[in-house]
């Protein structure tokens, strides 16, 4: 029997198809990061975390997990992540680390860090609001070698900044990426923590941005942006009528290129903390207390799903 050229061609596709499947999985085989939710403690959620076959977690500073906890507290909170087999990758902590009593804080959650083993912590960078770029920069410099740097190198920390928009932060962007490491000469204890939907909604390249910085990430936040277009066609992106022209929703449900920053982190041989941060609206509220909601364990199962199509299987097992 004599195939059809339409047969010929559907062969030929699938052929392909399978081709390219198999060449992306060997290509990624090797790619071994971990993958986890970034949340705040509590004993349900961390047994939640490790029932969802995730391996790892970042823990808001808050609760248990603070300067001011007892060594039988954090005690507690270690067992409690053993027993999920969940690493905890990272901590994050807010603040202004321009400001005198946010910098005393800090400098505790630093010693946090080190008795609970972990190597970074996350949050902004600091900032004078309405000050140049160049000596917020220099001021920023100052402030983390006399006040933290003596911390970090002691307990072995680094701080990572993520691009999250708000009057304490000045990370916001490539550029300010540049500047701050520069300025810091590559040191040992800063870095960036990459959340690629604070980037979207300022209509830049997360991969482009990935790729570029790569060697300076240490933590991931999984999270997307969508963009109602309907509103900025209207209203511009600064509308008069200040309505709201973009959100955060779970990966996959916005304009992020998802197949595209996890082939940037897997070239660049990321194995670090990839975390889920649900702050999508469609799965709120959030917390019942200090456990999750179920609407919110909804949210942490349906952005898992999403994301096991672009990382290896057992991701950091």
């Amino acid at each position: 029997m004599t195939l059809s050229t339409g047969a010929h061609t559907t062969r030929r596709a699938i052929l392909q198809s399978a081709v390219a499947v198999a060449a992306a999985r060997a290509a990624t085989a090797h790619w071994k990061p971990k993958l986890g939710i970034y949340c705040r403690y509590s004993p349900a959620n961390i047994a939640f975390a490790g029932q969802e076959g995730f391996t790892c977690v970042q823990l808001a500073t808050g609760g248990p997990v603070s300067p001011d906890s007892t060594d039988e507290q954090l005690a507690e909170v270690k067992r409690s992540l053993a027993a999920s087999g969940l690493t905890l990758v990272a901590l994050n902590g807010g603040g202004n680390h321009l400001d005198p009593v946010a910098q005393q804080r800090f400098v505790k959650t630093i010693e946090l860090a080190g008795r609970l083993g972990v190597s970074f912590i996350g949050g902004s960078s600091g900032a004078i609001a309405g000050r140049p770029l160049a000596e917020q920069v220099q001021a920023i410099v100052k402030a983390y070698e006399t006040r933290y740097f003596p911390s970090c190198e002691k307990y072995k920390v680094r701080i990572l900044w993520e691009p999250y928009v708000n009057p304490a932060n000045i990370a916001t962007s490539p550029v300010a990426f540049a500047a701050l490491l520069r300025a810091f000469n590559d040191s040992p204890y800063v870095g960036l923590q990459m959340d690629p939907s604070h980037l979207a909604w300022q209509m830049i390249d997360p991969v482009e941005a990935t790729r570029e910085f790569a060697q300076y990430i240490f933590n991931v936040h999984l999270k997307d942006t969508e963009i109602l277009w309907p509103v900025v066609h209207r209203g511009g992106i600064q509308p008069v009528d200040n309505a709201k022209w973009w959100r955060f929703r779970l990966p996959g449900s916005g304009v992020i290129d998802w197949k595209g920053f996890f082939t940037a982190l897997a070239d660049a041989g990321y194995t670090g903390g990839m975390n889920i941060e649900n702050e999508d609206e469609f799965y709120s509220p959030s917390y019942d207390g200090t456990d999750f909601t179920e609407s919110f364990k909804e949210g942490f199962r349906v952005a898992h799903a999403y994301v096991r199509q672009f990382v290896p299987p057992g991701a950091g097992k």
